[in-house]
């Protein structure tokens, strides 16, 4: 599970992160990042995050697993896959995030059939691309 500070629930900023991102996609997953101007400050503004005060540090992470996955258990599982992922990434200090990030992680047909390890593969694979590191 994901800690609420690390959870990216506004449309808004799915919609910002997937138009306005940098996007690496593999075999299983696509991955795009994208980093506010305001450097996270504005995050306070947003309706669902307005009980989080602007210091909440961390990148903020959203899955998106669409029926092309497979049927509601299939992409249920492949969910809990990411978010593990997505906290395993997080709590590297290697990765490169900055609590500016925000980050939409979108499953592909192919993650049905992958191993955590295999997504997690993936994902730290298009997060070096993307962010250098």
């Amino acid at each position: 599970m994901l800690s609420p500070e690390h959870r990216l629930r506004s449309t808004a900023l799915f919609t910002e992160t997937v138009r306005r991102g940098r996007r690496k996609g593999s075999r299983t997953v696509v991955v795009s990042v994208y980093e506010s101007p305001s450097g996270g400050a504005d995050r306070r503004a947003l309706p669902t995050d307005r009980d989080l005060p602007v210091t909440v540090g961390g990148p903020r992470v959203g899955l998106v697993v669409s029926k092309a996955v497979g049927n509601a258990v299939t992409r249920h599982a492949v969910s809990r896959k990411l978010r593990h992922v997505a906290r395993t990434v997080l709590d590297d200090p290697e990765t490169g995030f900055n609590p500016a990030h925000t980050v939409v992680l979108r499953a592909l047909p192919a993650s049905a059939g992958a191993s955590s390890g295999e997504l997690e593969r993936d994902v730290r694979h298009a997060l070096r691309r993307i962010l250098g590191s």
